[in-house]
């Protein structure tokens, strides 16, 4: 079942053109992973195919479709007390057993009194994927949601979701700045730099030279880190990318999920 199809899509603003004529589709229980460096509208295409962004270009999305949404961050000020318990039932309240079950889906059963200023990141993370399960989604959209985690717990939120996605059926939309092990966690890669530069399993992206052209050839250690299996094919690169060539760059170690 196809859940999002976008045609054409184009952003502008300030006289700049922030996405240009994109094409994009997921369909039911598929992982999507967006790649791109800093700059090359990876967020802006997701605020566009949920609707929260002006876009020309033609946009369908299932009749109902349910969303749930991890950002990248989320900033609470210490000082202020927030039990994890009281955080899921913002904006509206849930019956304890079912927070009591998201939170031992994502691995942090038991953490309800927990105030959410004292966990780490890769901890944070998983209450937002929680929050995020209590809307019964179609789809899940997550927004670089491993800053500042390092590559082993980057590895195990990507395990996580993969988890996730088998138990509820959810499709995934994920979006990365780099590589990590996001590709090898993913049916299908989008490389993106305001345009799509290349498009297909995680292999074909990683090879082809529009890929390296913007993240380089130091990336095979960290698709190592954990090997998705693919048994099915999602198209070729076959799209050419001639914007500014970048570098990926490692993330400091800071945190395990």
């Amino acid at each position: 079942m196809r859940l999002i199809t976008a045609r054409g899509l184009t952003v502008q603003a300030g006289g700049e053109t922030i996405l240009d004529h994109v094409d994009f589709q997921i369909d039911a229980g598929e992982i999507v992973t967006i790649v791109g460096p800093n700059g090359s509208g990876k967020s802006t295409l997701l605020g566009a195919l949920m609707g929260l962004r002006t876009a020309s270009g033609d946009l369908v999305r299932k009749e109902g479709l349910r969303v749930g949404y991890v950002p990248q961050k989320l900033v609470i000020e210490s000082s202020m007390p927030m039990p994890v318990l009281d955080f899921l039932n913002l904006p509206r309240r849930h019956p304890r057993t079912e927070i009591a079950q998201v939170l031992a889906q994502v691995g942090m059963q038991g953490a309800e009194r927990r105030q959410i200023s004292t966990l780490s990141g890769g901890q944070l993370q998983r209450v937002l994927l929680a929050r995020a399960l209590l809307n019964h989604p179609q789809l899940l959209v997550l927004d670089e949601p491993t800053q500042g985690l390092d590559q082993p717990g980057e590895a195990a939120f990507y395990r996580l979701i993969e988890a996730v996605r088998h138990a509820t059926g959810a499709a995934v939309l994920m979006v990365s700045h780099d590589l990590h092990v996001v590709m090898s966690a993913s049916d299908r890669v989008i490389c993106l730099n305001r345009h799509v530069c290349c498009e297909g399993q995680p292999q074909v992206v990683r090879d082809a030279p529009e890929y390296r052209a913007l993240f380089g050839h130091g990336t095979q250690g960290a698709l190592a880190l954990y090997q998705h299996v693919h048994d099915h094919n999602h198209g070729d690169c076959d799209t050419d990318c001639g914007h500014d060539h970048q570098h990926a760059h490692d993330k400091d170690p800071s945190d395990h999920a």
